[in-house]
């Protein structure tokens, strides 16, 4: 019988690992999601801090839209 035990463990073992490895990525990838969002937020805090930043990076994102439109001739 415990030759029995000993064949089924491997297989016993693979699935917690398995299972393990599966919170384990979505741990992980809910973490990132909250570093990312905190560092979004510190980021527009900052940048409310100088509006005429934001103001001209609209401008100059704005002017570069407009320049790749135009066509080449």
């Amino acid at each position: 019988m415990s030759v029995y035990l000993d064949q089924e463990q491997p297989n016993v073992n693979s699935a917690a690992r398995e299972r393990r490895k599966k919170l384990d990525q979505r741990r992980m990838a809910f973490r990132r999601a909250i570093e990312n969002y905190t560092e979004q937020r510190e980021l527009q805090q900052a940048l409310s801090d100088f509006p005429e930043l934001i103001v001209t990076g609209v401008i100059a994102q704005h002017s570069r839209a407009q320049r790749s439109a135009q066509p080449g001739y």
